[in-house]
């Protein structure tokens, strides 16, 4: 029993420790990601879907269509993953301040944290992940960083109890 403890309580540490990178790291680097701006008209995406282990495990392309009104970005987003499943979200995304948003969208658990500096966006949330018939909670971490004008590339790590599932990787690339 104590070499179980001691095994499971090892995983979490090594889980827990991981990434310390803060969007304010990236403050004074360019380009600037002005979220609302990059997201507003269309965008395409290209991403990866690899399990804990890393093995690739679904490929999809996607359609992005943002509008911002000066407040609040609403961006439709629609997936079209290697297996033929069609996926769909609208994100509304309020902007508090020059580093700072909120958003929300169907599938996500209450309120999106967003945070904004130099060419990085990181958006935390909890996403509800249909799996086996059952909606699983799975928490997202979520970084953006654009590489010029049109290129911006996505990294998520995906978690449950804090125990690494899975990662995406997307492209995007502004019309």
């Amino acid at each position: 029993m104590k070499i179980i403890l001691s095994l499971v309580l090892t995983i979490l540490l090594i889980n827990c420790s991981g990434n310390n990178m803060k969007p304010i790291d990236f403050k004074d680097q360019k380009p600037r990601l002005i979220i609302e701006e990059y997201l507003s008209g269309n965008v395409k995406a290209w991403g990866i879907l690899q399990n804990r282990s890393g093995k690739v495990t679904r490929q999809f392309s996607a359609d992005l269509n943002g509008k911002w009104d000066g407040k609040q970005l609403v961006l439709d987003e629609k997936f079209i993953w290697n297996d033929e499943e069609i996926q769909t979200r609208q994100w509304k995304i309020d902007k508090i301040d020059d580093h700072n948003y909120e958003g929300t969208a169907g599938d996500v658990v209450g309120k999106a944290k967003g945070y904004s500096y130099g060419p990085a966006f990181k958006f935390e949330y909890v996403l509800l992940v249909p799996v086996k018939g059952k909606e699983m909670k799975i928490t997202f971490d979520d970084w953006i960083f654009m590489q010029d004008e049109r290129v911006a590339i996505n990294r998520a790590t995906m978690t449950k109890f804090g125990i690494k599932v899975a990662e995406l990787t997307v492209m995007f690339v502004k019309d």
